[in-house]
């Protein structure tokens, strides 16, 4: 097993105390140490508190165990805001939030995420800003997009 899929075993039951779940292991190797970042989130949101418990008991098991030879740094945090939605449940949390979705083929969109579920999600796509002389359908401003067409989807932030 490779060291991503020990630390994903060794953290299952880590994450269910708290109702958390993982979103992504990210591995950097260095000349001085590896530096291994964990990213965890729940659906209210992860505490400072969790992240330590997490890391704590985590780095525990790793220095038992001996999975890691080489000297690493271990770092437990929940994802930022520049950090890409990937998994539904990250989709479903941010209902009602702002998204920039790049999808596969290359188009942009941006929108209100209206609804996710495990498939796809639906984004309301605000009314253009100018004003066409063609009455527009705001039934054509809510796309539906299946999540195997995202390629990257981000939050936006607002600060209005």
């Amino acid at each position: 097993m490779t060291i991503k899929e020990n630390l994903e075993v060794l953290l299952a039951p880590l994450l269910q105390d708290g109702d958390c779940y993982l979103v992504d292991i990210i591995t950097k190797p260095s000349k001085v140490s590896q530096k291994i970042t964990i990213l965890v989130d729940s659906d209210e949101g992860i505490t400072i508190q969790q992240c330590t418990s997490i890391s704590r008991r985590l780095a525990k098991q790793l220095e038992e165990l001996d999975l890691i030879t080489e000297a690493y740094t271990l770092e437990v945090s929940s994802p930022g805001l520049d950090q890409p939605l990937v998994l539904p449940r990250q989709y479903k949390k941010n209902v009602g939030r702002n998204l920039k979705i790049t999808l596969k083929t290359g188009e942009v969109i941006s929108g209100t995420l209206t609804d996710a579920d495990e498939q796809q999600i639906s984004i309301q796509m605000p009314l253009p800003k100018k004003k066409s002389k063609v009455p527009v359908d705001e039934s054509l401003l809510l796309r539906k997009i299946s999540l195997e067409e995202v390629s990257k989807a981000i939050v936006e932030i607002s600060f209005k």
